[in-house]
């Protein structure tokens, strides 16, 4: 079997240069870099729930089964706890997996194996054994799926050592980040959200890697620090279009990456800025907004803050069926303008 240097030897790119007008959906994103992945290494395959003839719940893995075969694109039975477990034990001989878990909701009934096995064997082998395992999942609300196949759980994977936690929000980051993840020796939480699959933006040909952990400035702005995850970081930018015909330029901080977190460049605006808002779709209890908080005030940034560090989340409620209900359960673009606005013109 060949190693992973033809995708440990590809570009490394931080913050994006395009330099292509081809555009590609973040789905299509996704798709590219499986193939790109599986075609550099043997030991790269796929498995899932109707990932293969169905190509996926939402059609992401479409055409894979024809190119590669039914050995590297597996269809599993109905079972996350199985899948995940396949998924450990074939990383552990030397593969490198890339599991699908058909709803994010559903990764529930693999936590053990994700949580209790694949975090925990490298560090309690003393690095001897690897889990290069990559579980694929999409995430979010905005589909009219209900309470449970609309959930965003990402807090719980960043609670856990041993794993990674990769949200990307557009069809460049995706392809990137998706690359670079399954090139990584540890298990990564990959979440995609179901509403950003059909959207387009350019994205180069070929391979490119962007490292984990490492965070992206969207927009530039000398007001407001937004720090937006996954789908609220388009609605970030929307908003910031809004508030910028009112004189009020915002910055616009995408993590990518939830742990590895890179928080320099989040001190670093809020710095400049003195205000900080956090954007997740998450619930704000335990959602990963208070992390964000509790760095940017254990750091330089508390000193030049003007007002208390906000953050705008998902409500405390499970998602509802209702779309209206769905829509007031988590943030959108006028959310996101009022609570800049407010926290621009000092009214907190």
């Amino acid at each position: 079997m060949p190693d992973m240097a033809p995708l440990n030897g590809v570009d490394i790119q931080g913050t994006p240069s395009l330099h292509t007008t081809r555009e590609l959906s973040y789905a299509e994103a996704v798709r590219e870099a499986l193939r790109l992945a599986m075609q550099a290494d043997e030991r790269v395959f796929l498995l899932g729930e109707d990932i293969g003839v169905y190509g996926g719940a939402f059609g992401v893995t479409t055409g894979l089964l024809e190119e590669f075969g039914a050995e590297r694109v597996r269809d599993t039975p109905i079972s996350e706890a199985a899948i995940a477990g396949a998924a450990i034990g074939a990383a552990l001989v030397g593969m490198r997996p890339v599991a699908e878990i058909q709803f994010m909701d559903f990764i529930t009934l693999s936590m053990e194996q994700l949580v209790l096995q694949a975090a925990k064997i490298r560090y309690m082998f003393g690095g001897k054994a690897r889990v290069p395992i990559v579980v694929r999942t999409p995430a979010g609300s905005g589909t009219g799926a209900a309470a449970q196949h609309s959930q965003s759980l990402e807090a719980w994977f960043v609670h856990v050592p041993g794993l990674k936690v990769v949200m990307p929000a557009t069809p460049y980051d995706v392809k990137g980040l998706l690359l670079a993840a399954i090139a990584d020796d540890n298990p990564t939480i990959f979440i995609e959200h179901k509403l950003l699959y059909k959207t387009k933006a350019p994205v180069p040909e070929g391979m490119y890697v962007l490292p984990l952990g490492r965070s992206d400035v969207k927009r530039q702005g000398r007001d407001l620090t937004v720090i937006a995850t996954s789908i609220m970081v388009s609605r970030t930018l929307e908003a910031a279009n809004h508030l910028a015909a009112e004189g009020i330029e915002i910055e616009v901080i995408d993590p990518r990456t939830l742990k590895p977190l890179d928080v320099d460049p989040i001190v670093r605006s809020v710095c400049k800025t003195g205000k900080a808002l956090i954007v997740h779709e998450a619930p704000v209890t335990g959602g990963f907004g208070g992390e964000i908080v509790a760095q940017l005030v254990a750091s330089e940034a508390f000193d030049y803050l003007d007002a208390p560090v906000r953050r705008l989340a998902g409500a405390d409620v499970p998602i509802p069926y209702n779309r209206e209900l769905e829509r007031k359960a988590v943030p959108q673009v006028d959310d996101i303008v009022s609570e800049a606005r407010a926290l621009v013109r000092g009214a907190y």
